[in-house]
């Protein structure tokens, strides 16, 4: 087979992959080439990500595929970078790195969004950008870096996926999908809010001009090029924001939902243009763009997070849980141990996950044995009803009755999860791709070559060459009762 391949790179928030991907006709090629770490570290005063590690284990990828597509007889036509959103570097007029980007669980922003209110009201941020407010993003870190003080020989300020576009093409430029996630992009025009940045008194001159998914940047950097055998590679912009590029490769059905689960769970459906209303602010929904033209109106959903930190604790203490294990021990309990609100803001990044969880079960009466088994059960029934909640609230305010959700991504292989997202929602569930994100950076750069004509075609070939596992609701007395356990705990907290 002799039709080019493509090479998806996607960066989550502390882990990487590069993939190898073919799409020829009747072919769904996936092939993982390199995964690495890089875990956030205390540096300088915050919680940052070390950069030129990144870019580093980026480049050994990338040779690696060079060397994996020449044994497959193929050539490679170009590359794409996405990743998580809002965290930002900042560059010299040399183009060297100031300091490595801020982490976006740094405690910096702690106070900023009582202070950006105090300057700029509420509504009217979220009438102009149609984003939900987390402390996290990018305006609110801007504006705590801005206060503390932005090196002077800052020049230009480029999110994650666009700092490694620059640093592979030597093009700076900010692609769409990302830069809505910052709440500094107007949703009405599609650029960035001079208004709101001045208001705010935050460096508008250190952004750069906004491009749309499929955008090429450039050819790589001759010297790249030569070192990593890819002579002829284009870098095309997919859509940046990981969340954008797996909605992408979702091969989505009419009136059908989505979830991309993984670290964080992002819980909406597409729509055609932004829905900013009065009610969208008060539940504090967002309508971050999407790959042409879509957008995806959603809520951030805590996700997996909140059970790989407990993990994380368990192993510390020296037990050994074993996940798929975990699962089993998990599906084999038919009650109902405790429930909890897993959006509570005490759970962002506490020292101690386990005690965080315990702290708002005692304010609603409820206590749970310190057992793996009980606590990722209520984990996980937590977030299927909380998933069911944020659908019902979509319903509502689109006015569209929602068929059944697809799970994407990483927590998609959560088979308890995903029976229980179908029995809290009473509507069916399709499990997969695992790989959406992958898939959907891998599309764009397929409509960019000339592959498929719209994403339409491109999300039939996946739907052709892909076979999602489905998931029936199950009714039952029990989970009837703690559905309305959990909304009565989501009322009082949400």
């Amino acid at each position: 087979m002799s039709a080019p391949l493509f090479v998806a790179i996607d960066l989550g928030a502390g882990s990487g992959r590069v993939f190898l991907a073919g799409v020829a006709p009747g072919e769904l090629l996936l092939e993982e080439i390199r995964r690495f770490h890089y875990p956030p570290r205390h540096l300088a005063g915050h919680l940052r990500w070390d950069a030129a590690h990144i870019f580093a284990e980026i480049k050994a990828g990338l040779a690696a595929a060079a060397q994996r597509a020449r044994s497959l007889g193929r050539t490679i036509h170009s590359l794409g970078v996405d990743s998580w959103a809002v965290d930002y570097g900042l560059l010299d007029a040399a183009g060297q790195l100031v300091e490595d980007p801020i982490c976006y669980r740094d405690e910096r922003t702690a106070h900023a969004l009582e202070d950006v209110f105090a300057r700029v009201p509420r509504a009217d941020i979220y009438q102009r950008t149609g984003i939900q407010f987390l402390s996290l993003n990018t305006l609110f870190q801007l504006y705590a870096h801005t206060q503390a003080g932005i090196a002077p020989d800052a020049k230009t300020l480029l999110l994650m996926p666009d700092l490694l576009n620059f640093w592979l093409t030597g093009r700076a430029v900010t692609e769409y999908t990302n830069a809505t996630t910052t709440q500094m992009l107007n949703a009405h025009t599609g650029n960035w809010d001079e208004k709101l940045l001045a208001q705010l008194g935050l460096p508008a001159h250190l952004l750069t001009d906004v491009v749309p998914a499929g955008t090429d940047i450039g050819p790589l950097k001759p010297e790249l090029a030569d070192a990593l055998n890819l002579s002829g590679v284009r870098v095309i912009a997919p859509a940046t924001h990981d969340t954008g590029s797996a909605v992408a490769g979702a091969p989505l059905q009419p009136d059908w939902a989505y979830i991309s689960s993984g670290t964080w769970s992002l819980v909406g459906v597409e729509l055609d243009a932004p829905l900013i209303t009065p009610e969208t602010a008060r539940q504090n929904f967002t309508n971050e763009g999407g790959a042409f033209g879509s957008i995806r109106f959603l809520k951030n959903v805590m996700g997996l997070w909140v059970l790989e930190s407990c993990r994380k604790e368990w192993l510390q203490r020296g037990l050994t849980v074993e996940y798929d294990g975990l699962l089993g021990d998990v599906a084999a309990r038919d009650d109902f141990p405790a429930l909890f609100l897993p959006d509570d803001e005490r759970l962002f990044n506490p020292t101690s996950m386990t005690a965080a969880i315990r702290a708002q079960l005692a304010e609603t009466g409820q206590t749970i044995a310190d057992d793996p088994v009980a606590i990722s059960k209520a984990i996980l029934d937590s977030l299927a009803f909380r998933y069911a909640s944020v659908m019902r609230a979509i319903e509502t305010l689109t006015g569209q009755p929602i068929a059944g959700v697809q799970i994407v991504g990483g927590g998609s292989q959560n088979g308890y999860l995903n029976q229980a997202t179908a029995n809290a929602m009473q509507k069916p569930v399709l499990a997969g791709p695992v790989e959406a994100t992958v898939i959907g950076n891998v599309l764009v750069q397929a409509i960019a070559a000339g592959r498929f004509a719209s994403l339409a075609d491109a999300r039939a070939h996946v739907a052709a060459n892909l076979q999602p596992r489905r998931y029936e609701p199950q009714r039952s007395v029990a989970w009837a009762a703690a559905a309305q356990r959990y909304a009565d705990i989501e009322a009082r907290f949400g």
